[in-house]
């Protein structure tokens, strides 16, 4: 298949796509079994819109209550204040802003609230995001990944439950549209289920101003987190471990102890502001305040999180201790929302207090360098370009080997421009992460046989005690340069260009 066939493919799949979402669920639509979700009767909507399985124990389920009469009571009460206040909000004082905003914005004002805080109304450009969506639908290069992630996202929500119903319609809209406003970025995945949030109270244009405004602006500058390399993800890793070495050191030397990096655990945490990692109703109060103090809501709720649930942590190994992260605290948070929000505002004054509440300034590398919604339809020249294949890190080990040659990697096609490769490093951070966990736990297993049976390599020690290195690193499986990019950071496995993935990716894709 040549240059122009490639070509050709991609725009028939992308044009194909976009056909499926716009003819929506009208008569005829092409809707595979597997793209439907099923849901019985014994699921129950709870009153942020997510189906439950009635079932189900209550720790195997994502649970949000139903609101009892007196917190019926108690939100009407504040919606009639939040209305007064969003009437007049330019007015409204700081201090007494913060505190209502901490208590939660109600539900049912949400929306509004959101809209004013991110001041969504001075961002607008009249035209710019059907402008933008129109020319997804023609030549972004992202349109096979969003809809694959479309599909997948929420789908346990009344409004995405669906298959290319109104509200898929829109996510796909946004996020296509976005992939073209933002060339830099293009789409990410995790940006599909912040859209998703967004969507739940917002229309569909202002949905997308919100998403370029968490991108962009300074206050949340969520373009650090996607571009190549996830520079600002690696940059809060780092401060939450300066955090933890100066407030919980005893939890930091525990995790460390059981192989449980910050990398690990924080990734959801930072990339999607705690979206899928804390019930829900708190996500949303997590996020109120994200709206409206900014970024540094990240590493003072991530501080929070852990600081609450120390005592629990301390008593776990390494599989619990990601287990209760990364499932247990969603389904069974075990500590009421207001006594959380409440630590949290604490937490973040005793970060501010010592002067760790800031991140600091962002590096020009984080910085978007181009300029937003501007388009300019390729060439056949630009649409197709050839990249020489880098070697993998096997052939590169088979080079190094003593007198072997290996002949240079012949170009490939990639289609497009390589502006959406932030979706697969981060499926390849995911994967990497997963990798170190199971590398991490088969170290720890196989330290504690070492340690209780001496061996040929290791003889006993005079007192009895097998000998073994005190240089942690040693202890993992391969402690190569190359093993611990895993371990450090996660960051150079999945970021060597990520031509070779890229490369196979096409291949696969359009062979």
């Amino acid at each position: 298949m040549n240059e122009e066939d490639l070509v050709q493919r991609a725009a028939d799949e992308r044009a194909a796509i976009v056909a499926k979402y716009r003819h929506g669920r009208r008569e005829g639509a092409e809707i595979y079994d597997w793209e439907e979700q099923t849901f019985e009767v014994y699921h129950a909507l709870d009153r942020y819109g997510f189906i439950h399985d009635t079932n189900k124990h209550p720790s195997e389920e994502r649970i949000t209550e139903h609101q009892t009469p007196n917190e019926i009571k108690i939100e009407m009460e504040r919606e009639k204040k939040w209305v007064k206040m969003l009437n007049n909000f330019q007015h409204v004082p700081p201090d007494k802003l913060r505190r209502r905003i901490f208590k939660g914005i109600p539900n049912s004002l949400r929306g509004k609230a959101w809209k004013v805080l991110l001041e969504i109304d001075k961002e607008k450009t009249a035209g710019k995001y059907q402008e933008m969506r129109d020319l997804a639908m023609k030549w972004s290069s992202e349109i096979r990944q969003i809809d694959l992630d479309v599909n997948r996202t929420y789908r346990d929500h009344i409004m995405f439950r669906e298959r290319y119903n109104s509200k898929q319609q829109e996510l796909f809209n946004v996020l296509g549209a976005y992939s073209m406003y933002n060339s830099e970025i293009g789409y990410c995945q995790g940006m599909s289920q912040i859209a998703a949030l967004l969507l739940m109270y917002l229309d569909e244009e202002d949905a997308f101003w919100a998403l370029s405004i968490l991108v962009a602006k300074p206050k949340y500058n969520m373009h650090g987190f996607y571009i190549p390399g996830f520079p600002k993800l690696l940059r809060y890793q780092e401060h939450h471990d300066k955090i933890m070495h100066k407030f919980l050191p005893k939890l930091k030397k525990h995790l460390d102890k059981n192989g449980v990096d910050t990398g690990i655990y924080t990734l959801k945490w930072f990339f999607q502001c705690f979206l899928d990692r804390i019930p829900f109703r708190l996500t949303l109060r997590v996020w109120d305040v994200y709206l409206f103090i900014g970024e540094r809501i990240l590493t003072a709720m991530a501080y929070n999180l852990l600081k609450i649930h120390r005592r629990k942590l301390n008593s776990l190994g390494m599989d619990d201790i990601l287990q209760f992260l990364q499932v247990h605290l969603e389904r069974r948070f075990e500590v009421d929302d207001d006594v959380a929000m409440e630590s949290l505002g604490k937490c973040l004054e005793e970060l501010k207090k010592s002067k760790l509440d800031y991140a600091g300034p962002p590096p020009q590398l984080e910085l978007p360098k181009r300029k937003f919604g501007t388009f300019k339809e390729p060439s056949f020249e630009q649409k197709v370009s050839v990249l020489p294949s880098l070697p993998s890190r096997h052939s590169l080990k088979d080079r190094s080997s003593a007198g072997r040659h290996v002949s240079e990697p012949k170009p490939v096609i990639v289609i497009s421009e390589p502006v959406g490769r932030r979706s697969m490093e981060f499926s390849r951070m995911e994967q990497s992460t997963r990798e170190s966990v199971a590398s991490r736990r088969d170290a720890a297993m196989a330290a504690a046989l070492t340690a209780e049976s001496p061996t040929e390599e290791e003889p006993s020690a005079p007192n009895g005690h097998a000998r073994h290195s005190h240089d942690e690193s040693s202890a993992l499986p391969g402690a190569s340069t190359t093993t611990r990019v895993v371990e450090t950071k996660i960051h150079i496995v999945y970021w060597v260009k990520s031509y070779d993935n890229v490369h196979h990716s096409v291949s696969n894709s359009y062979s």
